[in-house]
């Protein structure tokens, strides 16, 4: 290609297990000067201990991403990028099977998830979003709720966006990423962060069920508030955007036991907001304290205005 007049910086090569660390050194043996490797699931077993110069590594293109579905089985478990999505935590995607039994679909589906959800990015405009984060747990948890840190706003997105959509002259390396989808095409979901404030803490944890409804989907999340806090907090991944969810319910789940009964109801707050929450965006609560009976659905309409 380069014989013929294509300029290096232009050249964009994906590479599928096995073939993100050919991709590297194709890209090696160029001077890490061709524009763009894609890594989908790049192979771990063998490479995980490689030196850089042995595997991917972000020195083999001016831009380097992976994405990381089957880290704990055929995929590696290391960042080898500029960018690491590591989806759904990087190992065990929804919707593949969870038993030897379903055989060969069984060991492949993990892995080949990386290539459906690439194609899919590609097909469709919903964007595949990603988070900086120290950890899966971490993500989850809702701890990571913006990309200031280390992306200066600008979050990642799966695709064909110039770096990923990160607006930085200087990339930094090995930033792992995470994000969430939906067990089958097209994947994509969008990431909200919902809170429940007790209106006052008990010597007991809380646990709560949250379900967002929009006119054809149920996506639903159990928040758990630890005994001697006043708030829980959770990912909410949900097919549409916040603005199109048409209510929330939400469900008590007291822990009844022989020896201890637990009490019957709980009153407290109910608040949510779309990701990326940064400083300029705030968090829409429920404009009431709920009081939420155990083992009930209890819904209200959500006020959350589209932009």
């Amino acid at each position: 290609l380069q014989a013929l007049g294509v300029s290096g910086t232009s050249i964009h090569i994906i590479g599928v297990s096995l073939g993100a660390h050919v991709g590297g050194l194709v890209g090696h043996f160029h001077g890490g000067q061709l524009g763009r490797i894609t890594g989908l699931d790049p192979a771990g077993p063998k490479y995980t201990r490689a030196s850089p110069e042995e595997r991917l590594d972000p020195g083999d293109a001016l831009f380097v991403e992976a994405i990381h579905t089957d880290a704990d089985n055929f995929g590696i478990r290391i960042p080898v990028g500029h960018i690491d999505y590591f989806v759904n935590g990087g190992k065990d995607q929804p919707g593949c099977p969870r038993f030897i039994s379903s055989g060969y679909k069984y060991l492949i589906c993990d892995h080949m998830r990386a290539v459906h959800l690439y194609v899919s990015a590609l097909k469709h405009s919903c964007p595949f979003v990603a988070f900086p984060c120290a950890s899966h747990q971490d993500f989850m948890n809702g701890r990571c709720l913006d990309c200031v840190d280390p992306f200066l706003f600008s979050c990642p997105r799966i695709g064909l966006l110039e770096q990923a959509g990160v607006n930085m002259r200087k990339l930094p390396k090995e930033v792992k990423v995470y994000l969430m989808t939906s067990p089958s095409a097209p994947f994509c979901v969008h990431h909200s962060l919902v809170e429940f404030h007790l209106q006052k803490k008990r010597n007991i944890a809380t646990s709560i069920e949250i379900t967002f409804c929009s006119n054809r989907t149920k996506d639903t999340v159990k928040i758990t508030i630890p005994k001697h806090q006043e708030m829980g907090k959770k990912l909410l991944a949900h097919s549409v955007p916040l603005c199109q969810i048409n209510s929330v319910t939400l469900k008590y789940l007291p822990k009844n036991q022989f020896w201890r009964k637990d009490e019957s109801s709980i009153v407290g707050k109910f608040c949510a907001a779309p990701m990326p929450l940064d400083s300029n965006r705030t968090m829409t609560c429920l404009p009431w304290n709920l009081t939420l009976p155990g083992n009930a659905d209890v819904s209200y309409e959500l006020p959350a205005a589209c932009a």
